[in-house]
């Protein structure tokens, strides 16, 4: 049972961090743009390395023993593909009216801490607003429902693809705590950027810290929910003790998680770096994030 609460402690850290990306929007003068860059840069080499290097590893030796060299090798890239295919399914039928990674201009970031700042619509030329009467805004109330209705759609968009990661987060760590604090770590980065983006259209169409702050929050709530249906489902399916999955299964799940996480860091983390970043920003973190990766899991062996 221990080990159940510490794959959920370790998936309530990862989402939690949504909430740690919206502080850093309210608070910080200037947003670091090469520190985020190099963040996600870092996520996605520890989420690539650990992937290539240590899961497929592990689940193909789990798949081997139970099916034989031949056949484990045929499931564990059958496993590994359909763990992109669903995460790719997820990505491409929820409706979005915009990039939910989108960078965000330190102009738009600005009102979040300083109410004389400069009012920047995304999509018009910016004007001087009051934030407590809204005045001086054009077309104001259009423009709020329609910067609701993006923040409110990057919040959907970013909660339906963090239930998976954290279905991911909690199964590895369910089998090995120190792999789970791994792959939490690379994804509480990853949620740093997505915390920012959630907070950013719904404060400019409601003027409230708290609400924007609570909407990105909830956003990361997905992952705790997904590990918690991956508990309820493991104990509909095996009973209890969920710590006797049979090799196969686990094998299975294994490789379906390298392939969200592989997918993620291709689809997501790497753009989202280099649009953050410049230079060689994104190519440092990526490199650093799996060097780290790899003393980690030689330190541990």
């Amino acid at each position: 049972m221990n080990d159940v609460w510490i794959a959920l402690g370790l998936t309530l850290f990862a989402g939690m961090t949504t909430g740690i990306g919206s502080i850093i929007a309210f608070t910080a003068k200037r947003t670091n743009y090469r520190f985020l860059s190099i963040a996600t840069g870092f996520s996605a080499g520890v989420m690539l390395y650990v992937s290539f290097v240590e899961i497929i590893v592990k689940g193909g030796k789990s798949l081997a023993s139970s099916y034989g060299a031949y056949w484990g090798n045929w499931v564990s890239a059958a496993s590994f593909f359909g763990g992109i295919l669903l995460i790719g399914v997820i990505d491409n039928i929820v409706p979005s009216a915009e990039n939910p990674h989108e960078t965000h201009s330190e102009n738009e970031i600005a009102p979040l801490h300083n109410r004389s700042a400069l009012f920047t619509d995304f999509t018009e030329k910016p004007v001087v607003v009051d934030i407590d009467t809204g005045q001086g805004m054009h077309n104001h109330q259009i423009k709020q429902r329609k910067l609701m209705r993006m923040g409110l759609f990057t919040a959907m968009v970013i909660t339906i693809h963090n239930f998976p990661e954290g279905l991911a987060t909690f199964l590895a760590a369910l089998e090995d705590p120190e792999l789970g604090l791994a792959i939490a770590v690379a994804i509480a980065l990853h949620n740093i950027p997505e915390g920012i983006s959630v907070s950013v259209p719904i404060f400019y169409a409601s003027g409230n810290r708290k609400k924007a702050f609570v909407y990105s929050l909830l956003s990361g709530l997905a992952e705790p929910l997904g590990a918690v249906f991956a508990y309820m489902l493991l104990i509909i399916v095996f009973g209890n003790n969920v710590t006797a999955i049979p090799s196969q299964v686990m094998g299975i799940l294994f490789n379906c998680i390298a392939g969200i996480m592989v997918y993620i860091s291709l689809d997501e983390l790497l753009p989202t770096s280099r649009a953050y970043g410049r230079g060689h920003d994104s190519i440092m973190g990526l490199i650093a994030g799996m060097a780290i990766m790899a003393i980690s899991l030689l330190l541990m062996r």
